[in-house]
């Protein structure tokens, strides 16, 4: 590794940060370039005013597992510490009905020993037939026996019905994990991706499977920590700048941005795949890239913020609903202290996309309020629709690496971790994977 290296960081998401992160802890400088006045990507937070009153959301209510070693370890390093940022949990699935009844509960006893905590969750969760939780457990059996491997990708509701899922199970079990973790729907879903993130949630120990929910808003927990830390390492970070195109040139690479041109001798490309074309489009032996990147699909996550009466609070901090628009929603009191807020979270694509925000969010309290009697209506509603808030993770979808033809050009993206879907996680992984062919060329 030559003693002098001038890397630049095209993006500055959870994939760029983290490559800084890494760079900067083996005191290795970067410069990052940010096309937005703000860090983030996709988890970022927004300001919202109301009545004079400023309350910070979030651009999408995300879900971290215990199994997202990398991020954990990576947010501890900046100084972000797990207590601080995130409420963890056993694993839970608590739905109801449209009409307020326990529809599913799946509750994983952190008392006992892994994996028997699993065996007894499974065993006595509520809604399903003793029948099918036997068939769930006889499945997570064959897998855990597989290592959750697939020879051959197929979609996920497939898969599931050929391993003998009832219905019942796959709609109340299945689909729910799948909307969470891939963002995709069932018939598209990419069961190899899957199961990797079911290997990982479900293997080795069991706070694998615990939920991490954010206590703060993910601007305060994720973006502005990094940002300090790879500040603090004299690395810089140029927001408002985006860049145009990058061209090799000598023996490194022009940076082209409408800031100015710079040049380096190493470069990491962390932008999304939606961008990724055009900024390669000067680097011709990466044109299948750009065509790989630019063939994506993409899902939306929309996120409906209720404001209700300080004194409303919901008898968990997340719960799920079943045979509504609304899949689940979260106490944003006793979660963050925002008494009375609720975030309702509805993934992917769906009839709900074609409302207009102000339908969309009546029709969400509506159900509200059907699940949960006791409350009355909202103060005030905000939605936040993300329309391309992850790619679709289909079967057998393409992925590109990190490493590409040209010399010290490296791609990070949760795109390029092709063991996983669009997560924080995978978008860490892939970061500190471009950031370590950099620093063990």
């Amino acid at each position: 590794m030559p003693k002098v290296l001038n890397v630049a960081i095209i993006g500055g998401g959870m994939a760029g940060l983290a490559a800084a992160s890494k760079l900067a802890d083996r005191g290795i400088k970067s410069t990052l370039f940010e096309a937005a006045s703000q860090l983030g990507g996709r988890a970022r937070s927004v300001a919202v005013e109301f009545n004079g009153q400023v309350t910070q959301l979030d651009n999408g209510q995300h879900i971290l597992l215990g199994a997202y070693h990398q991020t954990l370890a990576l947010l501890e390093k900046v100084g972000m510490q797990e207590e601080q940022a995130f409420m963890r949990i056993p694993l839970m699935l608590d739905v109801v009905s449209a009409k307020g009844k326990r529809a599913f509960k799946l509750d994983i006893p952190s008392f006992l020993p892994f994996p028997f905590n699993q065996l007894v969750g499974f065993l006595c969760c509520t809604g399903l037939s003793i029948f099918e939780r036997i068939s769930v457990i006889r499945f997570m059996f064959r897998l855990k026996q597989a290592d959750y491997k697939l020879n051959v990708d197929e979609s996920l509701n497939i898969f599931l019905l050929k391993n003998g899922q009832s219905t019942q199970t796959i709609k109340l079990l299945w689909e729910p994990l799948c909307l969470s973790a891939l963002n995709t729907p069932l018939h598209l879903a990419s069961s190899k991706v899957f199961l990797n993130v079911l290997r990982d949630a479900f293997s080795d120990r069991k706070s694998n499977s615990d939920i991490l929910l954010p206590k703060a808003d993910l601007s305060n927990i994720l973006a502005q920590p990094m940002a300090r830390y790879i500040q603090s390492k004299q690395s810089l970070i140029l927001t408002d700048h985006r860049v145009k195109v990058i061209q090799p040139v000598n023996q490194g690479y022009k940076v082209v941005t409408k800031n100015g041109d710079f040049e380096f001798s190493h470069v990491i490309i962390a932008a999304s795949a939606v961008r990724l074309k055009k900024i390669l489009s000067g680097l011709p032996k990466l044109k299948n890239v750009g065509n790989i990147a630019e063939s994506y699909e993409y899902q939306p996550i929309v996120t409906v913020y209720l404001q209700y009466a300080n004194d409303v609070v919901l008898e968990k901090p997340m719960i799920g609903l079943t045979n509504t628009t609304s899949q689940w929603v979260f106490d944003h009191g006793i979660l963050c202290g925002q008494r009375g807020l609720m975030a309702v979270i509805i993934s992917a694509e769906g009839e709900h996309m074609k409302l207009p925000h102000e339908a969309l969010a009546l029709k969400v309290a509506q159900e509200l309020r059907d699940a949960f009697p006791a409350l009355k209506k909202p103060l005030w509603h905000q939605v936040i629709a993300e329309k391309r808030a992850t790619f679709s993770c289909k079967a057998n979808l393409p992925r590109p690496a990190n490493s590409t033809q040209y010399p010290n050009l490296f791609i990070a993206g949760d795109y390029t971790y092709a063991d996983y879907p669009a997560t924080i996680e995978g978008a860490v992984r892939s970061g500190i994977n471009a950031a370590n062919y950099i620093i063990n060329p």
